[in-house]
Protein backbone atom coordinates (compact mmCIF):
# COMPACT_ATOMS: atom_id res chain seq x y z
CA UNK A 1 0.00 0.00 0.00
CA UNK A 2 1.42 3.68 -0.86
CA UNK A 3 1.06 5.36 1.96
CA UNK A 4 3.51 8.34 0.60
CA UNK A 5 0.13 10.53 -0.49
CA UNK A 6 -1.14 10.29 3.21
CA UNK A 7 2.16 11.34 4.61
CA UNK A 8 2.14 14.35 2.11
CA UNK A 9 -1.58 14.92 3.37
CA UNK A 10 -0.70 15.07 6.86
CA UNK A 11 1.68 17.10 6.76
CA UNK A 12 -0.48 19.37 5.03
CA UNK A 13 -2.97 19.25 7.68
CA UNK A 14 0.16 19.76 10.35
CA UNK A 15 1.12 22.40 7.88
CA UNK A 16 -2.65 24.34 8.67
CA UNK A 17 -3.80 23.56 11.79
CA UNK A 18 -0.55 23.57 13.59
CA UNK A 19 -0.87 26.12 16.75
CA UNK A 20 1.21 28.83 16.59
CA UNK A 21 3.71 29.58 19.50
CA UNK A 22 4.32 32.99 20.48
CA UNK A 23 8.23 34.25 21.20
CA UNK A 24 7.24 34.80 24.82
CA UNK A 25 5.67 32.22 26.52
CA UNK A 26 2.15 33.31 28.37
CA UNK A 27 -1.34 34.61 26.83
CA UNK A 28 -1.58 37.33 24.27
CA UNK A 29 -4.23 39.49 25.13
CA UNK A 30 -5.72 42.11 22.83
CA UNK A 31 -5.66 45.20 23.97
CA UNK A 32 -7.58 48.28 22.41
CA UNK A 33 -5.81 51.42 21.40
CA UNK A 34 -7.19 54.10 23.81
CA UNK A 35 -7.19 57.36 22.40
CA UNK A 36 -4.41 59.80 23.38
CA UNK A 37 -5.60 61.74 26.91
CA UNK A 38 -6.02 65.49 26.63
CA UNK A 39 -2.84 67.35 27.77
CA UNK A 40 -2.51 68.03 31.28
CA UNK A 41 -3.84 71.53 32.32
CA UNK A 42 -1.16 73.80 33.80
CA UNK A 43 -1.51 74.90 37.34
CA UNK A 44 -2.90 77.72 38.00
CA UNK A 45 -1.00 81.09 38.39
CA UNK A 46 -1.65 82.06 41.97
CA UNK A 47 -2.98 86.33 41.73
CA UNK A 48 0.32 88.63 41.38
CA UNK A 49 -1.06 90.99 44.37
CA UNK A 50 -0.72 89.38 46.94
CA UNK A 51 2.45 88.01 45.70
CA UNK A 52 4.08 91.30 45.06
CA UNK A 53 2.46 92.59 48.64
CA UNK A 54 4.83 89.54 50.26
CA UNK A 55 7.70 89.76 47.85
CA UNK A 56 11.50 90.36 48.54
CA UNK A 57 12.99 93.01 46.76
CA UNK A 58 16.32 91.78 47.89
CA UNK A 59 15.49 88.86 46.19
CA UNK A 60 14.55 90.14 43.05
CA UNK A 61 17.90 92.42 43.12
CA UNK A 62 20.01 89.18 43.14
CA UNK A 63 17.44 87.81 40.52
CA UNK A 64 18.37 90.36 38.01
CA UNK A 65 22.27 90.18 38.03
CA UNK A 66 21.89 88.68 34.83
CA UNK A 67 19.91 91.33 33.15
CA UNK A 68 22.96 93.47 33.85
CA UNK A 69 24.71 92.93 30.85
CA UNK A 70 21.61 94.72 28.43
CA UNK A 71 20.27 96.82 31.25
CA UNK A 72 21.31 99.46 33.46
CA UNK A 73 19.43 100.18 37.08
CA UNK A 74 20.66 103.41 38.66
CA UNK A 75 19.09 106.86 38.33
CA UNK A 76 20.96 108.37 34.94
CA UNK A 77 22.24 104.89 33.90
CA UNK A 78 23.64 104.74 30.19
CA UNK A 79 21.53 102.33 27.97
CA UNK A 80 23.07 99.40 26.62
CA UNK A 81 21.54 96.67 24.75
CA UNK A 82 18.31 97.17 26.45
CA UNK A 83 17.21 100.53 28.12
CA UNK A 84 18.22 101.43 31.42
CA UNK A 85 15.31 100.62 34.05
CA UNK A 86 15.62 103.23 36.41
CA UNK A 87 11.96 104.57 37.23
CA UNK A 88 10.55 101.56 34.65
CA UNK A 89 7.42 101.24 36.87
CA UNK A 90 4.41 103.12 35.58
CA UNK A 91 6.57 104.31 32.72
CA UNK A 92 5.21 104.73 29.41
CA UNK A 93 6.29 101.82 27.13
CA UNK A 94 9.21 102.94 24.96
CA UNK A 95 9.85 105.87 26.48
CA UNK A 96 13.56 106.21 27.56
CA UNK A 97 15.10 109.04 26.19
CA UNK A 98 18.43 107.71 24.03
CA UNK A 99 17.12 104.16 23.14
CA UNK A 100 15.82 103.02 19.60
CA UNK A 101 13.32 100.52 20.73
CA UNK A 102 11.70 97.23 18.43
CA UNK A 103 8.65 98.54 16.22
CA UNK A 104 6.40 96.05 17.95
CA UNK A 105 7.33 98.08 21.38
CA UNK A 106 6.52 100.72 19.99
CA UNK A 107 3.26 99.91 18.73
CA UNK A 108 2.09 98.40 21.67
CA UNK A 109 1.59 101.41 23.55
CA UNK A 110 0.68 101.61 27.53
CA UNK A 111 2.03 101.67 30.31
CA UNK A 112 4.42 99.15 32.62
CA UNK A 113 2.09 98.97 35.11
CA UNK A 114 2.96 95.96 37.99
CA UNK A 115 0.29 93.42 35.75
CA UNK A 116 2.26 94.50 32.81
CA UNK A 117 5.52 93.91 34.06
CA UNK A 118 4.48 90.91 35.23
CA UNK A 119 3.07 89.68 31.91
CA UNK A 120 6.16 90.94 29.93
CA UNK A 121 8.81 89.20 32.53
CA UNK A 122 6.53 85.68 31.63
CA UNK A 123 7.64 85.48 28.52
CA UNK A 124 8.52 88.75 26.34
CA UNK A 125 8.30 87.35 23.25
CA UNK A 126 4.15 86.08 24.10
CA UNK A 127 3.56 89.25 25.07
CA UNK A 128 4.95 91.34 22.52
CA UNK A 129 5.61 89.19 19.29
CA UNK A 130 8.43 90.88 17.49
CA UNK A 131 10.56 92.19 20.65
CA UNK A 132 13.57 92.82 20.38
CA UNK A 133 14.29 90.90 23.77
CA UNK A 134 16.15 87.91 24.06
CA UNK A 135 15.08 87.03 27.14
CA UNK A 136 13.21 83.83 28.22
CA UNK A 137 11.16 84.77 30.64
CA UNK A 138 10.54 84.47 34.43
CA UNK A 139 8.67 81.00 34.87
CA UNK A 140 7.82 81.19 38.65
CA UNK A 141 5.30 83.57 39.46
CA UNK A 142 7.27 84.62 43.05
CA UNK A 143 10.49 85.14 41.00
CA UNK A 144 8.67 87.68 38.76
CA UNK A 145 7.01 89.12 41.60
CA UNK A 146 10.53 89.58 43.48
CA UNK A 147 11.91 90.78 40.39
CA UNK A 148 8.86 93.45 40.08
CA UNK A 149 9.50 94.39 43.44
CA UNK A 150 13.26 95.12 43.13
CA UNK A 151 11.95 97.34 39.95
CA UNK A 152 9.58 99.30 41.98
CA UNK A 153 12.02 100.66 44.50
CA UNK A 154 13.81 102.13 41.07
CA UNK A 155 12.79 105.27 42.06
CA UNK A 156 12.61 108.73 44.11
CA UNK A 157 8.82 107.99 45.02
CA UNK A 158 8.36 104.28 44.52
CA UNK A 159 4.16 103.61 43.00
CA UNK A 160 1.94 102.33 45.88
CA UNK A 161 1.56 98.72 45.50
CA UNK A 162 -1.96 97.27 44.12
CA UNK A 163 -4.22 96.88 46.51
CA UNK A 164 -5.11 93.04 47.48
CA UNK A 165 -8.68 92.04 47.31
CA UNK A 166 -10.07 91.40 50.24
CA UNK A 167 -12.04 87.36 50.80
CA UNK A 168 -15.61 88.62 50.97
CA UNK A 169 -17.65 87.48 54.16
CA UNK A 170 -19.54 84.96 52.05
CA UNK A 171 -16.26 82.97 51.67
CA UNK A 172 -15.90 83.52 55.35
CA UNK A 173 -18.44 81.32 56.48
CA UNK A 174 -17.49 78.16 58.19
CA UNK A 175 -18.10 75.74 55.25
CA UNK A 176 -18.20 72.79 58.19
CA UNK A 177 -21.22 74.45 59.51
CA UNK A 178 -22.87 75.35 56.15
CA UNK A 179 -23.06 71.84 55.17
CA UNK A 180 -24.04 70.21 58.71
CA UNK A 181 -26.95 72.58 58.58
CA UNK A 182 -26.59 72.56 62.34
CA UNK A 183 -30.14 73.97 64.12
CA UNK A 184 -32.81 75.90 61.99
CA UNK A 185 -31.19 79.47 60.64
CA UNK A 186 -33.10 81.08 63.65
CA UNK A 187 -31.34 79.67 66.50
CA UNK A 188 -27.75 80.12 64.63
CA UNK A 189 -29.16 83.87 64.53
CA UNK A 190 -29.62 84.32 67.45
CA UNK A 191 -26.59 83.27 68.98
CA UNK A 192 -23.04 81.08 68.34
CA UNK A 193 -20.10 82.31 66.40
CA UNK A 194 -22.07 82.12 63.04
CA UNK A 195 -25.10 84.21 64.81
CA UNK A 196 -22.19 86.78 65.96
CA UNK A 197 -20.45 86.83 62.59
CA UNK A 198 -24.06 87.85 60.67
CA UNK A 199 -24.90 90.30 63.15
CA UNK A 200 -21.46 92.01 62.99
CA UNK A 201 -22.00 91.98 59.12
CA UNK A 202 -25.00 94.28 59.43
Amino acid sequence: MDTSHLAEHAGTAGAVFAPQIPAKPGFEIEVKETPASEPAAAPKEEPFEPLLASASAERGQAATKPCEACHTFEKGGPNRVGPNLWGVVNRPRASESGFNYSAAMKSKGGTWTYAELNNFLANPRRDIPGTAMTFAGIDRERQRADVVAYLRTLSDNPAPLPQVAQPSEDSKSDPKTDAKGGGDGKGDAKGGTSGDAKGNAK
